[in-house]
């Protein structure tokens, strides 16, 4: 589909997410030059600024046809959460209404993109004590546990998935209620009324294939030396940034522990995974989004 079959309402806050490499930035630029619009990132690792390659951050060119926003703006030892986003992301949504223009949320963080529409969880602080005895379990310990204390969390998460089974798992043990009784009682969103939400998606064949196509671009477009800075910062092995698509296994080949072809086909595979979490995501939290 293309922006001029899409009829955007001006009166709400147009949201675009789907999975990575399924062509959200380029519609996004398109329907910001057909209504004037402003672009604002709700990519987690685009809000970096030392990964713009591997990140596929719009280009300067790009940047130039229709104002971006939140992209490249944190440093790389820099911590958001989706708090924190939001909060930018509504400063950025009032600056474009108050210059008239028509903000597009785009990218496929779905925490940033809950925590924007839905609000936030009033979960209260988890004791550290039960937080590091829940990130001390190894994930398949820690998967045992959340089935027996929180089975309908477990249910919705995928076994592999360790940060959302600890966090859920500390949640229900740090306060005794689950994380689902919590965000049942979400507070600060936008509301449904206030968005409309658009879902890009394609059939998984075509995504396999712009996933690969992404990797090669980016490679040839010098993610190497990209990751190659990155490292050279000396961040924190926790970072957040460390952990954007392909950087650990290019990291990896830059340590001699992996080929080229070898770190290319694992980042081509965990890209692979983490569009399925997107297409899961977007249709639990989200299905009553119009797909495109």
């Amino acid at each position: 589909m293309s922006a001029s079959d899409i009829n955007l309402d001006p009166q709400r806050v147009t949201v675009l997410t789907g999975p990575t490499a399924g062509g959200k930035s380029a519609l996004a630029l398109d329907l910001a030059r057909r209504v004037n619009g402003v672009i604002i990132n709700a990519d987690a690792s685009q809000l970096y600024r030392d990964l713009a390659i591997v990140t596929a951050r719009p280009s300067p060119a790009e940047e130039a046809q229709a104002p971006h926003r939140l992209y490249g703006v944190l440093a790389g030892d820099d911590v958001c959460s989706a708090a924190r986003w939001a909060g930018m992301a509504k400063a950025e949504i009032a600056a474009a209404r108050a210059a008239g223009l028509h903000p597009i949320i785009v990218g496929g963080t779905g925490l940033y993109l809950a925590a924007l529409v839905q609000g936030l969880a009033p979960v209260p602080a988890i004791p550290d004590s039960v937080r590091d005895a829940v990130r001390a379990l190894e994930t398949p310990a820690a998967r045992a546990a959340l089935e027996r204390e929180d089975p309908a969390a477990a249910a919705r998460l995928m076994p592999a998935d360790r940060q959302r089974t600890l966090r859920a798992l500390e949640v229900v043990r740090g306060t005794g209620q689950p994380l689902a009784a919590w965000q049942a009682r979400r507070e600060g969103g936008l509301g449904k009324a206030a968005v409309q939400g658009l879902i890009v998606n394609r059939p998984r064949e075509e995504l396999n294939a712009r996933a690969a196509a992404r990797l090669e671009q980016m490679l040839a477009a010098g993610a190497l030396a990209e990751v190659a800075a990155l490292l050279a910062l000396g961040l924190p092995a926790g970072a957040p940034v460390l952990k954007a698509l392909a950087v650990p296994q290019l990291a990896a080949h830059l340590a001699g522990q992996l080929s080229l072809p070898e770190a290319m086909a694992q980042a081509w595979a965990a890209t692979r995974q983490y569009q399925k979490r997107q297409q899961t995501w977007a249709r639990n939290q989200f299905g009553d989004w119009h797909i495109i």
